[in-house]
């Protein structure tokens, strides 16, 4: 059976353009005002919002995968009116990466998230998370740098070319 060009081509092009290096810099990102989770040897860095059902889906995948170490920052969207709230109570707890995956899984949705313990260092910290995004041109949930990459959503097709399976 021969070879149709077409799809090979659409699919070598593709492949080249998930793998390409883009210009954003994850040396410009100041990654100890990030929230660590893991230490796998692979390095995801994500800016999320807690109330994204994206984010959250994300959040879900990458929790089963021990090979990553990601750093997370949170931006959260005006359309999510307590996304900020659950950030800074991220942020203010002792262990952050327990709190993060409590927020995640969707534990506190329906709660009264204005009672949730918050200090001045998670709302400072939440803070500068915002900034670097900021600067780093970062507006949109999820997105995530991964080997100097910019992927825009929960692309896992994408991110699974760039990680592996």
């Amino acid at each position: 059976m021969p070879i149709r060009p077409v799809p090979l081509l659409v699919s070598l092009l593709f492949s080249l353009v998930t793998l390409l290096p883009v210009s954003a810099a994850a040396a410009d990102l100041d990654l100890s005002k990030a929230l660590v989770i893991g230490n796998g040897p692979k390095t995801v860095i994500e800016f999320t919002d807690p109330d994204c059902p994206f984010c959250r889906k994300a959040a879900s995948y990458f929790a089963n995968r021990t090979d990553v170490t990601k750093y997370v920052f949170f931006i959260p969207l005006a359309k999510h009116p307590e996304a900020k709230l659950k950030a800074r109570y991220i942020l203010s707890q002792a262990n952050r990466a327990k709190a993060y995956h409590e927020v995640m899984s969707g534990k506190l949705d329906g709660s009264d998230v204005r009672k949730l313990p918050v200090t001045p260092r998670g709302v400072k910290l939440q803070e500068q998370q915002q900034e670097i995004a900021k600067k780093a041109g970062i507006d949109a949930t999820p997105t995530f740098m991964l080997f100097g990459r910019i992927i825009e959503g929960f692309d896992l097709v994408k991110i699974e070319a760039l990680l592996g399976k």
